[in-house]
C-alpha cells in the first residue's frame, strides 16, 4: 500500500479465456479498461486465463492477441499467463491454511454428493456446509486426500462501492467456503484471479457484471491476506436489438469477423463500442483521443447495452469517408481478391487507390467498396447481369456506338472533356444525359450501379473505355 496518503497510480487489465475468438463483449471491456488506464495516466496489462488446459488452445491466444493489436488495446507490458503461475497461487493457498484464514477439507465426493442432494430436496441453496471447518485434520484417515478452503465470514454482511453498480450488499451467510486449491494441488479460478490481480498491481477491475457475485467471494482472499482491495467496476452485458442476450444471430463475432468477413475499420468498431453503454451528452462521433480525454466510469450506464448492426454499418461509413485513399485501397485489396479469385497487379492497385474518392462516399462497408470496385478490374469480354443486358437492346447499342464516334478524337481524356462529349450524344438524340449513361455505364462495367459515369470513364482510361464499348457495340448482348 502506497504510504503518507499517496494516491496510487491506475492500473487495469483485460483478462480473456483463450478457449475462442475475441468476443465483440469482449472488445468492449479490453477499451473500457484501456480508456480508463489512458485517461488517468496508468498502465493497462493483459492476462491470459489459460488454466483451463483442455479447452486453451494457442490459436485462441493468437486470434485474442491479433485482435487486440487491429484494435490498438495492446497491453503496456508483456501478457501475463495465469497457468504458469500455479505454484504462486498454491503458494498463497498455503499461507492462508498457515494464518487460519483457510482449512483442509476431507469431505469426500460421495458425501458432498449426498449433501446437495440432501439440500435439493429440502429446497435449499446449494453450498458447503463447513463440515470440516472446525475440525482437527488429524480426525482424516492417514493420507485422505483434501481440498484447501477459505474460512469466509459467516457473520455480517459484504459491501462493494461499485464504480458502476453502485452499493451492493450480500450477507455473509449466503457465502459458502470456496476451494482454494484441489485435491491435485492445483489452484481454482477465484484463487488465481485474485492472486495475480493483486501481484499484477490492479487498482481497478472493471469487468462484465456477470462476475459481480464473484467479487464478493474474492473479496475474502484479500481480506484474509491483509492485501488492498481494488475499485470495482462491473459493466453490465451488451444485448441484441431485441433485448435478448447477445448471440451469434445478433453478430456476436469474434472480431476478425467484422475485420475480414464484413469489412470494418477499428476506429469504427472502436467508436461503437465506447458508444455502446457509455455516453458524454449528445456526441456519437468520438475520436480515440476525445475518447481518453473524456472517458470515466461515471458514464458507463447500468442498463444492458443494445447491439445495432446498422448503427455499427453507419458508423462505419462515416469513417470511411474519413480514411485516407490510399490505406483505404490497402484494406480493401484482400477483399477484391476474394471476389476474383487473383491478386492485383501493380497498375491495379495504383488505380484503386486513384478511385477511392469517387467510391468511398455511398459505401458502409470495405465490402461495399471492393464490390464497386470489381469494374475496374474486370477482364473483357465483360459478364453482363440482367438489368446491364436489357439496356444494352438496339436502342442501348446505338448510343454506345454515338458515344464511340464521339470519344474516339478526345486527345485529353478528363472529366470535363468527356462530360461536353457525352452531353453532345445526348442532345443529338434529344435525350437526358441519363438515358445515354445508363446503357454506357452497362457496357462499361456490366451492371447498372456505379460510381459517376464520368468517374467511370477516367479511371478505366481511354484505351480500356474504347474497348469495352467496342466490344458492346460488336456483340448481341441485349438479344
Amino acid at each position: 500500500m502506497s504510504g503518507s496518503g499517496e494516491k496510487k497510480a491506475v492500473v487495469t487489465r483485460f483478462a480473456p479465456s483463450p478457449t475462442g475468438f475475441l468476443h465483440i463483449g469482449g472488445a468492449r471491456t479490453a477499451l473500457f479498461n484501456w480508456l480508463f488506464a489512458q485517461h488517468h495516466g496508468g498502465r493497462y496489462l493483459l492476462r491470459i486465463e489459460d488454466t483451463d488446459r483442455v479447452r486453451s488452445t494457442q490459436p485462441a491466444i493468437d486470434a485474442i492477441l491479433d485482435g487486440l493489436g487491429w484494435l490498438g488495446l495492446t497491453s503496456d507490458e508483456e501478457p501475463v499467463y495465469q497457468f504458469a503461475r500455479a505454484e504462486r497461487h498454491a503458494e498463497v493457498a498455503r499461507e492462508m491454511l498457515a494464518n487460519g484464514h483457510a482449512y483442509k477439507c476431507f469431505a469426500t465426493p460421495e458425501e458432498l454428493a449426498e449433501l446437495r442432494e440432501a439440500q435439493r430436496a429440502a429446497k435449499q441453496p446449494m453450498r458447503y456446509d463447513g463440515r470440516w471447518r472446525d475440525r482437527d485434520p488429524a480426525e482424516a484417515p492417514e493420507g485422505a486426500p483434501y481440498v484447501i478452503r477459505l474460512k469466509a465470514e459467516r457473520e455480517g454482511e459484504t459491501v462493494i462501492e461499485d464504480s458502476v453498480q453502485g452499493r451492493v450488499v450480500v450477507r455473509n451467510a449466503e457465502l459458502d467456503d470456496m476451494i482454494l486449491l484441489r485435491s491435485d494441488g492445483t489452484p481454482t479460478y477465484m484463487l488465481a484471479v485474485v492472486v495475480d490481480d493483486h501481484d499484477m498491481g490492479v487498482t481497478h477491475v472493471i469487468r462484465g457484471d456477470d462476475h459481480l457475485n464473484n467479487a464478493f467471494r474474492q473479496l475474502g482472499i484479500y481480506r484474509s491476506m491483509g492485501w488492498e482491495e481494488p475499485v470495482y467496476a462491473h459493466i453490465p452485458l451488451i444485448h441484441g436489438a431485441d433485448g435478448a442476450k447477445l448471440s451469434k444471430r445478433h453478430g456476436a463475432l469474434g472480431v476478425d469477423a467484422y475485420r475480414d468477413e464484413m469489412g470494418m475499420l477499428p476506429e469504427a468498431i472502436i467508436n461503437y463500442l465506447l458508444r455502446l453503454g457509455w455516453g458524454h451528452g449528445d456526441e456519437e462521433i468520438i475520436t480515440r483521443d476525445r475518447a481518453i480525454e473524456l472517458f470515466d466510469l461515471a458514464g458507463v450506464g447500468r442498463s444492458p447495452a443494445r447491439f445495432d448492426l446498422k448503427k455499427l454499418e453507419n458508423l462505419n461509413g462515416h469513417y470511411i469517408r474519413e480514411a485516407d485513399d490510399a490505406r483505404l485501397a490497402r484494406l480493401v485489396i484482400p477483399h477484391i481478391v476474394t471476389l476474383i479469385g487473383r491478386d492485383l497487379s501493380d497498375a491495379e492497385k495504383a488505380v484503386l487507390t486513384e478511385a477511392m474518392p469517387a467510391l468511398k462516399p455511398r459505401a458502409k462497408t470495405l465490402n461495399e467498396i471492393a464490390d464497386g470496385a470489381l469494374f475496374l478490374v474486370a477482364q473483357r469480354p465483360l459478364a453482363y447481369d440482367d438489368k446491364a443486358r436489357a439496356l444494352l437492346d438496339d436502342a442501348g447499342i446505338t448510343l454506345i456506338a454515338a458515344c464511340i464516334e464521339a470519344l474516339d478524337g478526345l486527345e485529353t481524356w478528363s472529366t470535363s472533356t468527356i462530360e461536353e462529349k457525352i452531353r453532345g450524344v445526348a442532345e443529338t438524340a434529344g435525350l437526358g444525359l441519363g438515358k445515354v449513361a445508363q446503357p454506357l455505364r452497362a457496357a462499361l462495367t456490366g451492371r447498372t450501379t456505379s460510381p459517376g459515369i464520368f468517374d467511370v470513364l477516367v479511371l478505366l482510361g481511354k484505351g480500356e473505355t474504347m474497348a469495352r464499348l467496342s466490344d458492346a457495340a460488336a456483340s448481341d448482348v441485349g438479344q
